[in-house]
């Protein structure tokens, strides 16, 4: 028997795991549920572990919701769904005393409406995004009576009703892009960033865009480089190891002064890796990929409004200095849904290509290829002076953000979609949070905010690039026992990380 508790006045989160077999539908329910609980007002942010399977194998979903921004998950949970019995026994571990557990041999739509129930969610709302999937009569039956067959358990403190959307990175990159004046996308399927693929594929004829499948990521960036140079704006997507494979195109574009944006999201390697899991292990191969020197530009969202922003920077700076930029996301960030309050600032680009003769060999001012030793060193010349003007211009942007107390004896460092969970395990904690947005080019004057502070890097990777990133641009060392790192493919969960950050804290 289960207690009537109310959730957000005594622990401001309520986490719920969706699990069950690949086809068994916990996305379908997690998303209805979610969307439910935004257009009431409360936040919600969901994410997604699933294996590389079409049918069976364990996958599941996690959702928190607070009356308060949400932008993680917590280990311990307050509600399992198991559309399976192997749900419940993977699970069970991690359910809170007085947790409950729904189970049984119900379809999915069975457990939407016992769900709702058991949250005292009306019905109606249920009925509301029933109605836009395919099946609706037979959906409804089942939901309500999985709806009837509930009590409710949990009581939600009401909120106001708040604009808010509610979308993941994928979908803020893709209309980051858009919003950019996107002309055309060349990718191969390439999880994660075949989310990107699917979401602009079917906006085509909305937004008069082109979306090609090439055959494979050379074919890609090559197709990319083509149409860049005849005037059009042009992204392309991969991730790790199809990026491996557009670095010869990625220098193309920094010799030949070739505008293209690269979609670069991370999973693990090395080589095929975890498929379907989560990394930042690729950080210092966007920063160094390619084959000589030349100027580019790598930027890094930690949410799904920073990805629009931080897009249409990325459009902005290949326009402006006709230049590579690489957006670097991951997984996590590109598959969880975030629940956003503010309006994303657009950055306007202008196309500025010109039909010009482009050359890969070092070239003279018609475009000829050349050895001329003289050339060569002009052309050396132009393309250092582009470095330091793209710096100025990069310091009229936001290169960093700043939270909690800023004279904080203590500094958590980290980038990327890290960002939600450290921001969800420091809310009363006496620490300042400094969330690089611009690797290269990098924000040198973040300096000020590391010397002789007890500084805390979170990473999802083994090594700490980021680390060495700021050790090489600023001399600033953050020592291997103040470094927080997590490669198993796994996110960090709030409530775990903030153990950890207690941990290291003077």
């Amino acid at each position: 028997m289960f207690k009537y508790v109310t959730i957000f006045s005594e622990n401001m989160r309520i986490n719920i795991l969706f699990g069950g077999k690949a086809g068994q539908g916990p996305n379908i329910i997690t998303h209805i549920l979610g969307q439910a609980l935004v257009k009431q007002g409360y936040y919600v942010f969901y994410s997604r572990d699933y294996q590389s399977l079409i049918r069976g194998g364990h996958n599941f979903n996690v959702l928190t919701a607070s009356d308060e921004p949400v932008y993680s998950n917590d280990f311990k949970i307050d509600i399992i769904i198991a559309l399976d019995e192997n749900t419940e026994k993977i699970h069970e571990k991690e359910l809170k005393e007085n947790g409950i557990i729904l189970k049984g041999k119900y379809k999915n739509m069975h457990f939407a409406g016992r769900v709702f129930k058991i949250l005292g969610l009306d019905f109606n709302l249920l009925k509301e995004e029933l109605e836009k999937l395919s099946g609706f009569e037979d959906n409804l039956k089942e939901a309500k009576n999985g709806y009837e067959s509930e009590e409710k358990k949990v009581r939600l403190d009401k909120t106001e009703k708040k604009e808010l959307s509610f979308m993941n990175g994928s979908q803020g990159i893709s209309e980051g892009a858009i919003k950019s004046g996107l002309d055309i996308y060349y990718s191969y399927p390439m999880t994660p960033a075949t989310p990107v693929l699917s979401e602009l594929a079917g906006k085509q004829e909305v937004e008069n865009i082109l979306v090609l499948e090439l055959e494979n990521e050379i074919a890609v960036v090559n197709a990319g480089v083509g149409s860049s140079i005849v005037g059009a704006k042009v992204m392309v997507g991969t991730s790790g190891g199809g990026f491996d494979l557009m670095t010869e195109g990625l220098s193309l574009c920094g010799g030949a002064e070739v505008p293209l944006v690269f979609y670069l999201a991370q999973r693990p390697g090395p080589s095929t890796g975890v498929a379907t899991y989560t990394s930042q292990g690729d950080l210092k191969m966007a920063l160094n990929a390619g084959h000589g020197e030349f100027p580019r530009m790598v930027v890094a969202p930690g949410d799904p409004m920073e990805a629009q922003e931080l897009t249409s920077h990325a459009f902005y700076f290949s326009q402006k200095f006709k230049i590579p930029c690489i957006i670097l996301s991951d997984k996590h960030l590109a598959e969880s849904f975030y629940t956003i309050k503010e309006k994303p600032i657009i950055t306007k680009s202008e196309k500025t290509t010109k039909l010009i003769r482009y050359n890969s060999y070092e070239q003279d001012e018609t475009g000829a290829a050349t050895e001329s030793p003289g050339i060569i060193n002009k052309n050396i010349a132009d393309r250092l002076k582009k470095i330091s003007e793209i710096e100025r211009e990069a310091s009229n942007f936001e290169m960093y953000e700043v939270y909690g107390n800023e004279r904080s004896k203590n500094v958590i460092i980290s980038w990327g979609s890290t960002k939600g969970a450290i921001l969800d395990s420091i809310r009363d904690l006496d620490v300042c949070f400094l969330q690089i947005k611009y690797l290269e080019p990098f924000p040198k004057e973040i300096k000020k905010y590391l010397n002789g502070k007890n500084l805390i890097l979170v990473e999802n990777n083994s090594t700490g690039q980021l680390a060495d990133i700021i050790r090489e641009k600023t001399g600033v060392l953050i020592e291997d026992d103040k470094r927080i790192l997590k490669a198993d493919g796994r996110p960090f969960l709030a409530d775990e990380l903030r153990k950890e950050i207690e941990g290291r804290l003077k």
